[in-house]
């Protein structure tokens, strides 16, 4: 009598997919690298007007071997995690409080609405006569463009969850800081990253604002300093570095989200693919 033959399985090789939809974003900028690296090479555009990307990455180099770089680098991204921190902590929590009690909302939120529908940048005068044109100006300035964001989408959020839920939480006696904690934030989570989406947008706006204005230290102090001297080469890397921290930031706003709302409905696609 024979044994059974036992089928032999030898393990898959692991495949390496390589998804179109994960390089589609880098074929634009790379292309126009490309091209703006060949104008200039072949004398399409003057490098006076247009210096070519090698000159950038020249330029960046030798002000990183001096030390200038990475110091106005630092000074920048202080000045906009501290604007970041003080605005978007007090739209956040005036968002929460007009959204969760009615009387804040009766209070506070026509007045918030009416400074909203003030241009912050239009302030800038102004605040040069309160604060100087010191840091203290630049923080207000920045600080008054990443409140409204997180306001505005705090407040909606709150708003948006559903009141059966919330009276769900009632009847099996949840606390009221239950409530916010298990019903209310969640739910409104998804509109108060698209907040922060936007404000930390609005945060760099006004942070080149700022620090082309009036400033002794910086990117844009970097920029203005490089367009006296006609270093365009200067001002192209700045502009480049606002570009690349933007879009950092753009980035970790989109992280977070698929870090805190596994359970939401795009999340669960990004997931499953």
């Amino acid at each position: 009598m024979t044994s059974p033959s036992i089928p032999i399985r030898f393990p898959k090789k692991q495949q390496v997919s390589f998804k179109i939809e994960n390089w589609l974003p880098w074929l634009v900028p790379t292309l126009l690298l490309l091209i703006w690296q060949f104008s200039v090479q072949w004398g399409l555009v003057s490098a006076r007007f247009l210096p070519s990307p090698l000159d950038v990455v020249q330029a960046s180099w030798k002000l990183t071997l001096s030390g200038e770089l990475p110091q106005n680098v630092w000074v920048s991204l202080g000045r906009a995690l501290k604007a970041f921190a003080v605005g978007g902590g007090i739209g956040f929590a005036l968002g929460l409080l007009n959204g969760s009690l009615r009387m804040g909302e009766w209070l506070l939120d026509s007045s918030l609405q009416m400074l909203r529908n003030i241009p912050n940048l239009a302030l800038i005068p102004l605040v040069i006569l309160w604060f100087g044109i010191g840091d203290e100006a630049k923080l207000v300035l920045m600080s008054l463009g990443v409140f409204f964001p997180m306001y505005i989408n705090t407040f909606y959020g709150i708003r948006s969850v559903d009141p059966g839920l919330v009276e769900m939480g009632r009847v099996y006696g949840l606390k009221p800081w239950q409530i916010f904690r298990h019903i209310l934030l969640p739910g409104a989570l998804p509109s108060i990253l698209v907040g922060v989406r936007f404000a930390l947008g609005i945060m760099w706006l006004t942070l080149i604002v700022a620090e082309t204005i009036a400033a002794d230290s910086g990117i844009g102090f970097m920029a203005t300093n490089a367009r006296e001297f006609m270093r365009t080469d200067v001002v192209m890397l700045s502009v480049l570095l606002y570009a690349l921290f933007g879009k950092l930031a753009d980035l970790i706003t989109k992280w977070l989200e698929w870090f805190l709302l596994p359970w939401h409905p795009n999340q669960w696609k990004g997931r499953s693919t």
